[in-house]
């Protein structure tokens, strides 16, 4: 089959998810996705399209306030007009999220993307990993160490810049990226398989 096409849409306020975004990005590449990284606070037409075309979206923003920036929300609904075409109708989709403190209420974000797919008639490609770091032999270098199972979910100190996203983070970014390639890979079989 072709290469999956996986289109990570996010915000970022200081920088810091532009890192876990780019990450992600890294990771489906590596799966052998095509890629697209749309900044939900600049989007064009043209890359409206992108979304639509995409096998994949991965949902990306910091955690304000307990949820998602007010950028991404609105882009979130903006969305509403693929809603009614539903142009977006079973595509994959995932989440990625950071904040400057270890929970930060990171989990709602979440929600909140899978929520927005679920609207959308998306199907919710969760992390896979069991959590990192809870138990005496782990540590804060485990892959998912701050245990979510939603999506992704990264830690950065909130005086500190782009450059300090925990190197965990950015490899559990990774992996999200290669599941949702690898999991539009398999969906895509599947289609062909049905249709065949």
């Amino acid at each position: 089959m072709s290469s999956p096409v996986v289109a990570i849409a996010y915000h970022s306020g200081f920088g810091h998810t532009t890192v876990v975004a780019e990450a992600v990005r890294a990771g489906a590449e590596e799966a052998g996705a095509t890629t697209h990284l749309i900044k939900v606070d600049e989007i064009t037409e043209a890359q409206w399209e992108l979304l639509d075309a995409a096998d994949a979206i991965v949902f990306g923003s910091p955690t304000y306030m307990g949820t998602a920036s007010g950028a991404f929300h609105v882009f979130a609904e903006a969305s509403s007009k693929r809603w009614f075409t539903r142009a977006w109708q079973d595509k994959l989709a995932a989440g990625f999220t950071n904040s400057a403190s270890k929970s930060g209420d990171k989990l709602h974000t979440l929600q909140y993307f899978q929520t927005l797919a679920a609207q959308q008639g998306m199907h919710w490609v969760n992390l896979g990993l069991l959590p990192g770091w809870n138990s005496t032999e782990g540590s804060e270098n485990d892959l998912n160490r701050l245990g979510f199972f939603a999506g992704a979910a990264a830690q950065t100190n909130s005086d500190e810049g782009p450059e300090a996203v925990h190197k965990a983070d950015v490899a559990t970014a990774e992996h999200l990226g290669r599941r949702v390639t690898e999991t539009a890979r398999i969906v895509a079989a599947g289609r062909a398989a049905v249709a065949a």
